[in-house]
């Protein structure tokens, strides 16, 4: 085993300047009140941020993202500003702010996060806030790739920070200070959307930096990256044994079988905290040969569903919750592969090898064979913990602060495990007197049957930054609408309406709505009406 590299931990609390400051430290070169016209702004400083173009621009237009390579079409006019961020020598921020035209701007900033390794701007998203009448801002993190690509991490310390919480805080205050500039007054609300990595920034930023955002949406964050990803070698490990390889028709006859358990009447589980799955009544019985597992391929999946453990069987994180087997974005796709022989494929296994070999041991020839997880993940607390982990309990400054936070996650995710987002929600609470403290500013919607970020059987359309776009903008049915009316009207949300499209495609028309509801409480049918139609469904406190 490589020896570990030298600690590259930041200080877990950062001081933070208030926002009227850091307006007036960032916009050094404002020509004063008056709005400046868009390319004026190139060329222009606001701290270590740097304007490289200023465009105005009219539709029809498109613009291509990294990843996926697909042009995005922008329908309406904006001032695109694009910049550099250099706060150390090693250090190339690409950060972008879109800027609608004063007569249709809603007055408020929004940031957009990023999903795996980072490494390109997400367009649609920037695209729908524009269309909303946000200002919009977006960054690489500090590098240009895939989202599976962590090869620029290898040798780069300051870049692990920029990708860690730097870019993301930087890109918040240069675009507020943009846009003060641009507009002539400063934002009234400031808000962010992320998931996946997005959702961990989101949860760094509230975090380390309360005052950037007056209201933030975490959707299934990978806030705790280390042992997830520790986790991640665990579950590859797991079905890499002998004759453990778990096979799409093998997932399909768990998913099968975790229904008939637990009335997964509508195709998943309403409410898995509630399941209980013995995976074991699925192993072969003497004779039998279809529809059941070997016992190699019971004990990958027991491992699976319980998470990383340490050599005295000590949970280390969470593991995957039953019902999210099979599916079009689940097991196959994250953690078991569609070939036994080629695992190595899989999207967990790339997110962990690359994190371990390229930022921890510094070892591009790393691999997930043989490792020892409790080894490991002791070298990766030392070195990267407090520069990815955003998994801090104490949101006090930023309740303070006036910050609203709401935070979602699927029941079906195959990519994070579910749990890790209740875990992290009853630390918070736990350090802040409980969860009658917690629902005037943070609430966490759990959603039955949702993969990662969006998609799968369940509804799941509730805007956001990865997840389709909800059938309207209200704040029932959009979650960043959602969080703008508690912040600027004083109303939490008691529930959300998640719609499932047909097929999950707007354009094949609604198939099916559900209320997600705060935890702990889950949506219960009330027994009348039908099952996919919100109002069939209410509110209700856990089962005792």
């Amino acid at each position: 085993m490589s020896k570990p590299k030298a600690d590259r931990t930041q200080p877990r609390t950062l001081a933070v300047a208030s926002t009227a400051a850091a307006f007036a430290a960032l916009a050094c070169s404002a020509d004063g009140a008056q709005a400046a016209n868009c390319e004026n702004l190139a060329g222009k400083a606001y701290g270590d941020a740097t304007i490289s173009e200023a465009t105005d621009v009219a539709p029809p237009f498109s613009v291509t993202g990294k990843d996926p390579p697909t042009p995005v079409s922008v329908d309406a006019p904006f001032c695109r500003v694009q910049g550099t961020i250099k706060p150390s020598a090693d250090s190339d921020i690409k950060f972008e702010v879109w800027l609608p035209p004063e007569a249709s701007w809603n007055g408020k900033v929004q940031g957009v996060g990023n999903g795996g390794f980072a490494g390109s701007l997400i367009y649609i998203p920037m695209t729908w806030a524009l269309d909303a009448g946000y200002a919009v801002s977006g960054t690489d993190t500090g590098h240009s790739g895939g989202t599976l690509d962590s090869d620029w991490a290898l040798g780069h310390p300051e870049k692990i920070i920029d990708f860690g919480w730097r870019a993301i805080h930087l890109t918040a205050e240069a675009s507020k200070a943009i846009v003060a500039d641009y507009y002539g007054k400063a934002p009234e609300h400031a808000y962010f959307s992320g998931c996946s990595d997005g959702g961990r920034e989101a949860l760094m930023e509230a975090q380390r930096f309360p005052n950037d955002y007056d209201g933030i949406v975490a959707g299934a964050p990978a806030s705790n990256w280390t042992k997830l990803l520790t986790n991640a070698v665990w579950s590859e490990q797991a079905v890499d044994q002998p004759n453990s390889w778990l096979s799409p028709e093998k997932l399909s006859i768990v998913t099968k079988a975790v229904l008939a358990d637990c009335h997964g009447e509508d195709g998943y589980v309403g409410d898995p905290a509630e399941c209980h799955f013995h995976a074991s009544n699925l192993v072969c019985k003497a004779g039998q040969s279809e529809g059941c597992l070997s016992e190699p391929e019971d004990a990958a999946l027991t491992k699976i569903y319980s998470g990383a453990e340490d050599a005295n069987g000590k949970s280390i994180f969470p593991g995957y919750a039953p019902g999210g087997e099979a599916g079009q974005a689940a097991w196959a796709l994250w953690i078991t592969g569609t070939d036994p022989k080629r695992t190595a494929g899989t999207l967990m296994n790339g997110f962990g090898t690359g994190y371990f070999a390229n930022m921890v041991f510094d070892k591009p020839d790393w691999r997930i064979d043989g490792q020892n997880v409790s080894d490991d993940l002791a070298v990766a607390e030392k070195t990267t913990s407090q520069t990815l982990d955003a998994t801090d309990p104490d949101l006090t400054a930023f309740k303070a602060a006036g910050g609203k936070l709401i935070q979602y996650h699927g029941w079906n995710d195959a990519a994070i495990p579910p749990q890790s987002s209740i875990d992290y929600y009853e630390s918070v609470a736990s350090t802040m007197g409980g969860i009658q403290n917690l629902k005037s500013f943070y609430r966490l919607f759990m959603a039955p049957g949702m993969e990662h970020c969006g998609g799968g059987p369940g509804p799941n359309a509730v805007g956001g930054v990865f997840g389709l776009l909800s059938p309207s903008r209200d704040p029932a049915h959009d979650v960043v609408a959602a969080l703008g009316h508690w912040v600027e009207h004083g109303a939490a949300p008691d529930f959300i309406i998640a719609t499932r499209y047909l097929d999950n495609d707007p354009a094949n028309g609604l198939e099916a709505q559900r209320p997600w509801c705060p935890y702990p409480a889950a949506a219960r049918f009330l027994g009348q009406g039908e099952r996919g139609t919100a109002e069939s469904y209410a509110c209700a406190a856990p089962a005792q």
